[in-house]
């Protein structure tokens, strides 16, 4: 399968996530829930890894490699905590949109720190993704 019908289905599950989390997250701390998650993560990742690695290809990857997935782990760790408490505070069809304003922080932190060139599409798309998440979470007062 291409790169575009993994990023779909990323896509589809991160949405059918939210829903999920939302009710998930009803009668317990959000902490707690988001630690629930992860241990569920934990084990489908590491089964999916021994069943799809062959053996005897488990190869320690280098320092500088574990420092990036690490830190990306924490990064990743303080996202769901603070997805799990949004979700818990607001609307999921609220949060959802201001939390795909992470694809705006990929085109600038992909520019400022990985030297990635911005075409106009990606800064046009960037502008429509902040316009559509202003629109979809604010509701009048």
């Amino acid at each position: 399968m291409s790169w575009v019908i993994w990023a779909l289905l990323s896509a589809f599950f991160a949405g059918l996530t939210a829903i999920l989390a939302k009710v998930g997250v009803e009668n317990v701390n959000s902490s707690l829930a988001t630690a629930i998650r992860t241990s569920v993560i934990l084990v489908i990742t590491w089964g999916i890894a021994f069943a799809t690695v062959p053996s005897g290809h488990f190869v320690m990857p280098s320092r500088r490699t574990l420092l990036f997935l690490a830190l990306s782990g924490m990064a990743t760790g303080l996202s769901w905590l603070c997805y799990f408490r949004a979700l818990q505070l607001g609307e999921a069809s609220r949060v959802a949109p201001v939390d795909k304003l992470s694809v705006v922080f990929v085109i600038v932190l992909a520019a400022l720190f990985l030297k990635e060139r911005v075409s106009w599409q990606q800064a046009a798309g960037g502008a429509l993704i902040v316009a559509g998440s202003l629109v979809l979470a604010w509701r009048p007062s």
